[in-house]
């Protein structure tokens, strides 16, 4: 049983990689400025292989929850960022780049810590308790914090712009997830939950988180912003269940010590995947063709 479940975590973790590989094609080559606004999410809806990329990373999610009915949590939850290294052979596959060695002893690094951070962390089975207010309040906060983000990217170059928008949807699918537990806690004994303000909440931070996700695709740095993406929203998440969710943290100093250094030991695999000569072509060319747009006088021909 646990064999079943160890393999069908790592397919969850290939599809959710080959869906995001996917994903970042169409949010490379689709129209608009460096920075897109919210109808580039519908541009993106009505791509055939931006869609099989949505439907390939939701295969990945239910196989993940599929393993973790099997098995242990602190088994299957370190398995799920093993898709790091899939994303970042597949996306240089797909755009026919060469893998370099640099890229995987980075992404080990981040898997590293990731799943560091996801064995020292306790996971609490008590039933998680969110008033509306601080529902509104962490929505609101995460609106405010990624919409003078998504302002500032405009301005900042494409690798650290991958990390900040990505840090910034990370935080908002880590959001999501909180709302979410709390939603399927309570949906568990009272169906009529599922029909709530913590429900419409958890939809539009999740549109919110997406088109900062796929603006982060749209870079060109895609290891890098999956990277961040993976490191954030279970950080965020971990952080929501322990501020807010009344959850615990690693008990001992020692376990305090090893969850810092894990959570550095990711930061720096994530900063080394920001390099710039990781960068996919095609959002070189389509950055070349905008500066020359608006740095070329215009003339009547």
């Amino acid at each position: 049983m646990l064999t079943w479940a160890v393999a069908v975590a790592l397919a969850g973790a290939f599809c959710l990689a080959l869906g995001s590989a996917l994903q970042e094609r169409d949010a490379i080559r689709a129209p608009g400025g460096s920075v897109a606004r919210l109808g580039f999410l519908w541009h993106l809806v009505r791509r055939p292989r931006w869609l099989f990329g949505s439907l390939a990373a939701a295969a990945g999610v239910g196989l993940h929850l599929v393993a973790l009915s099997a098995a242990p949590l602190t088994i299957i939850q370190p398995l799920g960022v093993t898709g790091l290294l899939f994303a970042i052979v597949l996306s240089a596959l797909f755009s026919r780049r060469r893998v370099r060695a640099g890229q995987l002893l980075a992404g080990a690094a981040v898997m590293g810590g990731l799943i560091g951070l996801l064995t020292l962390f306790p996971h609490s089975a008590d039933s998680p308790v969110l008033p509306l207010s601080a529902a509104l309040a962490l929505t609101g906060g995460i609106a405010v914090a990624g919409t003078a983000g998504y302002l500032v990217a405009h301005w900042v170059p494409a690798g650290p712009r991958a990390v900040l928008l990505a840090v910034l949807g990370g935080a908002a699918l880590g959001t999501t997830s909180a709302l979410a537990r709390v939603v399927a806690v309570r949906a568990a004994t009272d169906l009529t939950a599922v029909f709530g303000w913590l429900t419409l909440l958890a939809v539009a931070v999740a549109v919110f988180g997406g088109l900062l996700q796929q603006n982060a695709y749209r870079t060109g740095h895609f290891a890098a912003a999956y990277a961040t993406l993976l490191v954030v929203d279970p950080a965020v998440g971990a952080g929501i269940g322990v501020l807010v969710l009344g959850e615990r943290v690693p008990a001992t100093p020692f376990d305090q010590v090893l969850a810092a250094g894990a959570a550095l030991l990711a930061i720096a695999g994530t900063a080394v995947l920001a390099r710039a000569e990781n960068r996919n072509p095609e959002a070189l060319r389509r950055s070349s063709s905008t500066d020359l747009v608006h740095t070329t006088p215009g003339d009547s021909r």
